[in-house]
């Protein structure tokens, strides 16, 4: 049987750092209504935004927790 993860958010802050997150992607997809080949710059701004709404809840907000410690974690517990 598994324990719990014990370092998640509480329901508000997960849903804050949704709709940040949500409103990055949602400007990178309307950020494309400016695209034509006559100006690059909303493809920038578009790669950018796409480009944070994926980097920050994967890399920025996800466990950054090695194997090693983990399993350090878990063979405390297990000794408690």
């Amino acid at each position: 049987m598994s324990r719990p993860v014990v370092k998640e958010n509480n329901t508000a802050q997960s849903l804050v750092l949704f709709i940040i997150c949500f409103a990055l992607f949602a400007g990178a997809v309307y950020s494309l209504s400016f695209l034509s080949l006559d100006n690059a710059w909303p493809a920038a701004v578009t790669l950018a935004l796409f480009g944070l709404a994926f980097a920050i809840p994967q890399h920025v907000l996800g466990r950054s927790d090695t194997i090693a410690e983990l399993e350090r974690v878990k063979k405390q517990q297990e000794q408690n």
